[in-house]
């Protein structure tokens, strides 16, 4: 690469960058300390602060070690639309040591069974509206399925027009193998040491 810009380059600054030796998942836990009370994500108006994040992002992943059994190098299917559970839900399984399997909402069920076999998941985190696209998979490798309702992190008002399936209130279900996203952050458990490192994979997209 030329380093001719270096000629006009700011002498207080450095010429390369170095890229630390840390997980992805560092960001957030250094985010969360610096700035706790900043907004990480807006959603409709309604704000998610860096605190909260990591602190969902904590109680999520200890939900998917100590119910779902995930472990270091677990794959895990992401099925929603963009929401703050897309991100609460990347990060957890960052934070659990599994690999994120993020899947397009719009993939119905057909084409979900290739995604849960070629992957091998045994969990996937799916909102409700996407629920009975992913539901007929519990059993065929599938073992647990984690419910979000994106109306939960509706808290202020808003002048935005909000979708109705986002604005749905969330729906209880009972089906064996599944939880709701709200009772698994309510449970507050806390997650092992994490163990995954800036060499091990992380996505598969």
């Amino acid at each position: 690469m030329s380093d001719r810009h270096f000629a006009h380059w700011p002498r207080t600054l450095p010429r390369h960058l170095t890229v630390p030796a840390t997980h992805l998942y560092r960001n957030i836990e250094i985010s969360a300390l610096r700035y706790p009370d900043k907004a990480a994500l807006v959603f409709y108006d309604s704000v998610v602060s860096y605190a909260r994040l990591q602190d969902e992002t904590e109680r999520l992943a200890a939900h998917l070690q100590q119910v779902c059994g995930v472990r270091k190098g677990d794959r895990v299917l992401l099925y929603m639309q963009n929401s703050p559970q897309f991100v609460i839900g990347f990060y957890a399984i960052l934070r659990a040591d599994a690999v994120v399997v993020p899947v397009n909402p719009m993939n119905l069920a057909n084409e979900l069974r290739h995604y849960v076999k070629d992957s091998g998941a045994a969990v996937a985190l799916v909102t409700q509206e996407l629920y009975a696209q992913m539901q007929p998979l519990l059993g065929e490798g599938l073992q647990h399925i984690l419910v979000a309702a994106y109306s939960d992190y509706l808290k202020r008002p808003t002048d935005l027009k909000v979708p109705a399936f986002v604005a749905a209130p969330r729906q209880a279900i009972a089906d064996a193998g599944v939880a709701l996203w709200a009772d698994a952050l309510a449970a507050n458990h806390r997650p092992g040491p994490m163990t995954a490192g800036p060499d091990d994979l992380c996505v598969m997209p």
